[in-house]
């Protein structure tokens, strides 16, 4: 077997998975299909709803794994576990699984990577909504590279990651873990990621492909009543761009269903959309336990078998994150005519192809680890401050209170400010995984906002009580913390969100929010303080925006961070102290009142203010608003020719001036207004943006080049079209503050665009004339 075809490196891939797909019994072809979740925990209050009964105890690994084995799960997102023993534990079980089939073939192994490898001692980058806070993809490209080199060097093949839902609602519990609420944000973001990771080697897995984040009432999990316009327009957009222009080679399969059909079922979904129409060729993943939810949660499969069979049929080429419908069950339907054993060898023939690209059919597929292994390092470190210093927001600053005097007296008070878990997402290890292991260290440095503002003003006198808790209703810490803030010269409010899973947290996966007041009773906490006379900084620490209508006016300043990671305390401070001039732009709106969802600023006119409802949902602070410690004008606006055809151009530029005596970073936002249309559109919408850095007094000439591609949308027939007529672009610091206006002209007839479109507005940025 040794000069078999599928042996050769000089042949190609799929030729190589071809040949050795033929050699295969079904058994060792069905065994490429699924993954083993070794020490996955099947009771106690901790695990997940229903793993209690969708996880098997592996009964003996190594009958289990005579046939070969797919995928390896989590070997280190799963308990605590030294870098180094988990990579020579990850190379001794690969070596098992290999020596133990008939060719030597050992499993892709997968963690997760959200917010950087969830891993313990591994850095806890910023989440996903800070990273759309960037407005940066260049950086986000950056950590990715970080992050993928991390899981390259301990033996990591595949990260789950990046989340391109479009936030709906904000109340989801997910939110933390979506870029926001703008599909051409979440996938100009999402893109980068993916380069970032796929640049390492490593394969970058879209998820949730598709609908998940329009869920019902924002419960997760729940069914999506989505249009098919709103799913054409606004949810599939980010994924098709991360496929295309990032070339992510794996895509996992949503848990929700659309109007009925779940989407683990839907050949629609996975195989006319994604392989036929889009072209994808690489490996579609279940969601954890997706394929046994078709039996047990969706009830279109009657049993395991049934579910396997519908999954195969819709396209999910693997099962994860451990066997219970492609094993056994599998095999005895196909040996009785009930599957075809066709699509097992299609999913099989992708899996096998991905494997060999990975250089799994090659003979030095696993080398031991040399040396000490760090997945914290200083580099890695210095790209997670960056991160989290570019996505803190500045709100509000009315008066000048901030930057903070060096040597005022700072009263620090809230649940959130020394609290070193205050700064990780849901994903991050020691919220995923550690809370149950207390007796572990966290394994990495998370500087508190309290810590980092002592060391950032060493000469202030800062005085520290808590208030209250995140979610419990006591206020007896309440008497306190008015005290210290009545005796300081401005009171720091550190409030926010604990993140955690299925109910643990107030914000996380299965963490759904009421309402979006916020927790707890940290708004009375917060008026308590206000009431006191002393001027307050609002510091939120949040996996999503909560209303601020209530302190509207009432406050000296307000300072968004969505949850900063391991360096974001350094970074919050830095931007009190001054040190850091904010520059983050909100990926979502920040409401005014805590009811009135599901709403974001993509909203045709209906969607808007107006006389015929006495409810006005306009946020406080618009999609894409933040301010700076310095001024920026923008001057010389230059458009092109004002007629242009169905399939042209037009170019829009602007020179941006830092006039201030600080340097700073704009970010010079790019929105359309369609004003009539065959179909209802949204009043505004993204569709470019570029960050750009300014010295004081410097000036750069932007310039986008809008393509009337970017116009298309999903027009009465169903098919995406460019129509003729007057267009709007804007210019904006934000959704709602447009700067300057171009109006043009498509000429021509309707054209329908495919697949070859344009999804990105390019962008120049040139020294200023």
């Amino acid at each position: 077997m040794t000069t078999a075809p599928w042996r050769d490196p000089a042949l190609p891939a799929a030729t190589r998975a071809r040949d050795l797909l033929g050699r295969m019994t079904l058994q060792e072809k069905t065994a490429q299909l699924y993954g083993v979740w070794v020490g996955a925990t099947t009771d106690g209050g901790g695990v997940a709803p229903h793993q209690h009964d969708m996880t098997t105890e592996l009964v003996d690994f190594d009958e289990l794994i005579t046939h070969g084995l797919g995928q390896l799960t989590r070997s280190f997102g799963t308990a605590p576990v030294e870098p180094r023993l988990g990579a020579q534990a990850l190379a001794r079980a690969q070596r098992r699984i290999a020596a133990s089939g008939r060719f030597g073939i050992p499993a892709v192994a997968h963690e997760e990577c959200l917010a950087g490898f969830t891993a313990w001692g591994a850095t806890a980058y910023p989440v996903p909504l800070a990273w759309g806070a960037t407005f940066d993809p260049d950086l986000v490209e950056h950590a990715a590279r970080r992050i993928g080199g991390d899981l390259r060097a301990v033996g990591v093949h595949q990260g789950l990651a990046p989340v391109l839902d479009v936030v709906r609602d904000l109340r989801w519990g997910r939110v933390e873990e979506t870029i926001g609420e703008d599909p051409y944000l979440v996938g100009t973001i999402g893109t980068a990621y993916v380069r970032g990771l796929e640049s390492t080697g490593v394969v970058a897995t879209l998820k949730h492909f598709a609908g998940y984040a329009s869920s019902a009432g924002a419960r997760n999990l729940a069914p999506v009543r989505a249009g098919v316009r709103e799913f054409a327009d606004v949810t599939l957009p980010p994924f098709e761009m991360a496929l295309r222009d990032g070339g992510a080679r794996s895509v996992m399969a949503a848990y929700n269903e659309t109007d009925g059909v779940p989407a683990s079922a839907d050949p629609l979904l996975l195989t006319h959309l994604l392989r036929e129409e889009w072209g994808f060729t690489g490996t579609v993943v279940a969601d954890y336990f997706g394929v046994g939810f078709l039996q047990t949660l969706h009830r279109v499969a009657g049993t395991p078998a049934e579910a396997a069979g519908l999954a195969l049929a819709a396209g999910i080429d693997v099962e994860l994150p451990t066997v219970r419908c492609y094993g056994d069950e599998l095999v005895a339907a196909v040996r009785a005519g009930a599957v075809p054993e066709e699509l097992v060898d299609r999913a099989a023939l992708r899996v096998l192809t991905q494997k060999c690209e990975l250089g799994l059919l090659d003979a030095d597929w696993s080398p031991e680890p040399e040396g000490p292994i760090d997945l914290d390092s200083a580099e890695n470190r210095a790209v997670a401050r960056e991160l989290a210093e570019e996505s803190v927001v500045l709100l509000d600053n009315p008066d000048g209170l901030l930057p903070l005097a060096p040597d005022t007296r700072i009263a620090v008070v809230g649940p959130r400010a020394a609290d070193a878990l205050a700064m990780l997402g849901c994903y991050a290890f020691a919220p995923h995984v550690l809370s149950h292991h207390p007796e572990v260290p966290l394994g990495i440095d998370i500087p508190t906002v309290l810590d980092a503002l002592r060391t950032e003003l060493p000469d202030a006198k800062v005085t520290f009580a808590e208030g209250c808790a995140v979610s419990e209703p006591d206020t007896a810490g309440f008497e306190e913390a008015v005290a210290r803030a009545a005796e300081a010269d401005v009171c720091v409010a550190v409030l926010g969100d604990r993140a955690g899973l299925f109910g643990r947290g107030t914000s996380g996966e299965g963490c759904d929010a009421a309402d979006l007041g916020l927790p707890g009773v940290q708004g009375e906490l917060l008026d308590a303080l206000v009431a006191t006379g002393v001027p307050v900084v609002l510091v939120l620490l949040t996996g999503r925006p909560y209303a601020l209508g209530r302190w509207d006016g009432r406050l000296g300043a307000v300072v968004q961070a969505f949850f900063p990671g391991e360096e974001g305390g350094p970074a919050v401070a830095g931007v009190l102290s001054g040190r850091v001039n904010p520059s983050g732009r909100l990926p979502v709106s920040v409401p005014r009142h805590p009811g009135g969802q599901p709403w974001t600023y993509l909203q045709p006119p209906l969607g808007l203010a107006g006389e015929v409802s006495n409810l006005d949902p306009t946020p406080l602070y618009p999609f894409g608003h933040g301010r700076s410690y310095t001024e920026f004008a923008w001057e010389d606006v230059e458009g092109g020719t004002p007629e242009i055809g169905t399939d042209g151009s037009y170019d829009l530029s602007v020179t941006v001036r830092n006039t201030g005596d600080r340097a700073g970073a704009e970010v010079v936002q790019l929105y359309l207004h369609d004003p009539v249309a065959s179909v209802t559109r949204p009043d505004v919408r993204l569709v470019g943006y570029r960050r750009v850095g300014l010295a004081p007094g410097e000036a750069r000439r932007v310039t986008f080049r809008f393509h009337a591609d970017l116009s298309a949308f999903t027009g009465r027939s169903g098919e995406r079209v460019v129509e003729p007529g007057a267009l709007q672009l804007r210019l904006g610091a934000s959704a709602a503050d447009v700067r300057n206006t171009a109006d043009l002209t498509l000429t021509g007839p309707v054209r329908v665009v495919g697949g070859d479109r344009r999804l990105v507005c390019e962008t120049e940025v040139t020294a200023a004339g």
